[in-house]
């Protein structure tokens, strides 16, 4: 389950989040039905008390939504440190297992390998140990210092959507063409869904801050200092 010190795509309890966001929508359609209905009965009262009700309760909702966005930290995690996906439960947790370089004519060719793994720790005991999860799609990319953003070209080996069970882990191979004067290179992984945007503490909310992954020092030229200046080497 989502915790504090865990460094994850939300900072606020991930089930609060989701039944919250939830529960808004549903009551949000309720709402409207309900204050349709009293104007057509000629309710006009009932009708202006709702919305009212409506409106004290968005305020509430979104000011809890941009106050965990501000309150948010952006954080870069280190080759080899897990940033976990809370879609209820945190099951799957995300590494940089490394990183190759290779220059190209006026740009620089990356292959990340990006490590998924089912963290059986996560689990309740009632869950069967061999029943499989399939990962949500997600959003990758590589983000430079001024903030350019460079998506994945292709990706190799196993998809990031392959399904697991509890414990097991496999690696992606992740192909990005960024320019050769692009400095302190990170990888932004995410989720491509539009409702996260609505949901309270969750990295894709307004004004959040994100949580990536550092490829490596960079060096003068461009290239990954502490990486293969080859692919395959």
């Amino acid at each position: 389950m989502w915790n504090a010190g865990l460094h994850s795509n939300l900072n606020f309890p991930a089930p609060v989040s989701v039944l919250s966001f939830l529960a808004a929508g549903g009551g949000l359609v309720l709402v409207v039905l309900t204050v349709a209905a009293a104007y057509f009965f000629h309710k006009p009262k009932l009708a202006t008390l709702l919305l009212r009700l409506t409106a004290a309760g968005a305020v509430i909702y979104f000011g809890l939504l941009f106050g965990f966005s501000l309150g948010s930290h952006e954080t870069t995690l280190a080759l080899g440190q897990e940033k976990y996906f809370c879609e209820i439960d945190c099951h799957l947790a995300y590494s940089i297992a490394g990183v190759k370089a290779s220059p190209q004519a006026d740009a620089t060719l990356y292959i990340v390998t990006l490590r998924t793994r089912f963290d059986e720790t996560t689990i309740s005991p009632s869950r069967p140990e061999d029943a499989p999860l399939t990962p949500n799609a997600r959003a990758v990319r590589l983000v430079d210092a001024q903030g350019h953003e460079y998506p994945a070209a292709g990706s190799m080996s196993t998809p990031l959507t392959t399904p697991l069970i509890p414990g097991q882990s496999y690696t992606t191979d992740l192909e990005f063409t960024a320019p050769k004067d692009a400095k302190d290179l990170r990888l932004l992984l995410t989720t491509p869904y539009w409702d996260e945007r609505f949901q309270i503490g969750d990295e894709n909310s307004w004004l959040h801050r994100k949580t990536y992954f550092r490829l490596s020092m960079q060096s003068d030229s461009g290239l990954p200092a502490s990486v293969p200046s080859r692919i395959g080497a």
